[in-house]
């Protein structure tokens, strides 16, 4: 036991001494996610504007409410992505979200969600103005994850435009408005199968009951608006923040999703996201709340975290570079 505390404390002394570090090195002269001297963030619910090589790794959870004779749901997600550039300028992606749902008074049930890949080509930058423009494709394969936690069994195929702009050329007498910026996304969700049958026995007839639920198209937007505290340091006024607080972003992200067909035309589902992102040089942090917009977005708060590496940045020669350059 001695022995295993002491591999502890050098693990811990280890972190912390490598945290320190990290908070010693300059951030302005990073690679990723930039436009001219704009950088990014990988927010929480907004897909990126850009193309890099990252891995992230998301918390998510969040008291579902109950429907009719269900019980509300403690619902714990941990999705992990991986995204790799092809070409300096196009990417690929692959993930999949580890789910524990444990529905009030029942069991707990666990498992993976449908495997998700995707593909995005960031086709415009512009560094006097910090602004970004992509396009990609996102499938989430059916029938890839396990039903018991609402894996669903069809496939869902998702186009998008995404955007990112900076707010740094403003002129002088808004300086204080220059480290503001704003990142979105717009996009279509095609479901491959129009509606589903469930299919259950009743214990006391032993009837065969079926239950059809329509599977619309969905539009999905959002957006992210961030103060980066990094920004207003180093190029807009030095203010005298010191770590951590000099490499802060400030953000709000607005994720909704808006149902266009098969009975669920017009009903909007949402969340209003404060949180905060903390930039290293090979890592990111970040944490936000989640506030439904409306009943049909839930009644309860959530929390969102993130863990991110810039794989581009820890390994520059060889996993961290496009393939073709």
């Amino acid at each position: 036991m001695s022995n295993i505390l002491i591999l502890i404390n050098r693990i811990l002394c280890a972190f912390f001494l490598n945290f320190l570090f990290l908070l010693s090195m300059p951030v302005y002269s990073w690679a990723h996610g930039y436009a001219g001297k704009r950088f990014f963030p990988t927010t929480i619910s907004i897909e990126d504007p850009f193309v890099a090589d990252e891995l992230s790794f998301i918390f998510n959870y969040l008291k579902e409410s109950g429907e009719g004779d269900e019980p509300p749901v403690d619902a714990f997600e941990l999705p992990v992505e991986y995204t790799k550039r092809i070409t300096p300028h196009f990417g690929i992606s692959i993930g999949d979200d580890f789910r524990r749902l444990d529905p009030v008074g029942e069991g707990a049930e666990y498992g993976f969600g449908n495997l998700e890949v995707g593909a995005k080509y960031q086709f415009f930058t512009s560094a006097p103005h910090e602004s970004l423009f992509s396009v990609g494709v996102e499938a989430e394969i059916g029938g890839t994850g396990n039903s018991s936690v609402e894996a669903e069994s069809f496939s869902t195929i998702s186009p998008a435009l995404f955007f990112g702009k900076g707010f740094g050329d403003l002129p002088q007498s808004l300086e204080y408005l220059r480290p503001l910026a704003v990142t979105g996304v717009l996009g279509l969700n095609f479901p491959t199968r129009s509606s589903t049958t469930t299919s259950t026995i009743d214990e006391e007839t032993l009837e065969i009951q079926r239950e059809i639920e329509q599977n619309p198209i969905t539009f999905s937007y959002g957006f992210a608006i961030q103060y980066s505290l990094q920004y207003l340091q180093s190029f807009v006024k030095d203010v005298g923040l010191a770590a951590p607080f000099n490499r802060m972003i400030l953000l709000v992200e607005l994720p909704f999703e808006t149902g266009l067909n098969r009975g669920s035309g017009g009903e909007t589902a949402g969340f209003i996201n404060p949180g905060i992102i903390w930039l290293g040089k090979y890592i990111q942090l970040g944490i936000e709340a989640q506030i439904p917009i409306n009943d049909g977005s839930g009644k309860n708060l959530g929390v969102l975290g993130i863990i991110h590496f810039f794989i581009d940045d820890i390994f520059p020669n060889s996993l961290g570079r496009p393939i073709f350059r």
